[in-house]
């Protein structure tokens, strides 16, 4: 039995899908101010695996997100989260999945102020009127290290700390993928370091789907695979990534330029 990067043996994990993109195409604007951000674009992404999505300024990559993630509106394909397709949904219904199926995490962490770093974890599923697992949460809690953090507010947590409440609270309702905007855009190398090494562990130990947007090959090294996106379409997909590998992809692209890996980096990937 084969084993990957992320310590999984590769016969015990999973080939379901988690997600998946069919002909999947954005449009903006029309006549001569059109723009295609998605081109055709068809994609699965696997339960329990980290995927990340990287490629030039424009590329499409946050665009693909958003719209696997049901933040906007897709204009022509189809897309899906599990069994369930998002295009012709009503508001209430893409709300309700939203909530129920999918985790996010943005760059800016979107933390209440007012809250202590365990009600901002619990938050989405007070709104919903769903008890939290306590046995899940404290899990979720101790894979983070905020075992010890839980009544600060986010005013007395370092921007890496808010960043793990932040991880946490989409980690907490058990969602079938978490989407992750460039989540260590605001941090530190170490703290970033911290926080993808969580998203890894959440994926090694907790069976979770993550599918990341990032433009940086040290953060793309974590995920299992890289998938490559340039002018709106996939153009390399790539599996077991290191930030070499990925950094010399980068280089590739038309004036392609990309945050170049600091010494040691190779090893992140875990």
């Amino acid at each position: 039995m084969t084993t990957t990067h992320s310590g999984v043996p590769t016969a015990a994990r999973t080939t379901a899908v988690a997600a998946r993109a069919t002909d999947l195409t954005k449009v903006y604007g029309h006549g001569e101010t059109q723009v295609v951000a998605l081109d055709a674009v068809s994609v699965e992404f696997r339960q329990g695996h980290f995927t990340a999505i990287m490629g030039p300024s424009g590329s499409g990559k946050s665009t693909l997100m958003h719209c696997m993630a049901g933040l906007d509106t897709v204009s022509g394909g189809s897309a899906r989260i599990g069994d369930t397709e998002l295009t012709g949904l009503k508001d209430k219904k893409l709300t309700q999945l939203r909530r129920d199926k999918i985790g996010f995490i943005f760059q800016a962490f979107n933390l209440l102020p007012t809250l202590t770093a365990l009600e901002n974890i619990t938050l989405p599923m007070d709104i919903a009127g769903r008890k939290p697992d306590r046995a899940w949460v404290e899990r979720v809690v101790e894979t983070v290290g905020l075992s010890g953090r839980l009544k600060h507010r986010p005013s007395q947590l370092s921007g890496g700390q808010q960043q793990r409440v932040a991880v946490a609270r989409a980690l907490a309702s058990r969602p079938e993928i978490i989407f992750a905007d460039e989540p260590t855009g605001n941090l530190d190398s170490r703290s970033g370091a911290e926080v993808l090494g969580f998203l890894r562990e959440s994926v090694r130990e907790l069976g979770q789907t993550v599918v990341m947007v990032t433009h940086d090959p040290v953060a793309a090294s974590y995920a299992d695979r890289v998938i490559f996106l340039a002018d709106g379409r996939i153009v390399d997909d790539m599996a077991d990534p290191t930030a070499e590998r990925v950094l010399e992809r980068m280089r590739r692209f038309p004036g392609g330029r990309a945050q170049a890996p600091a010494p040691g980096a190779e090893g992140h990937a875990g």
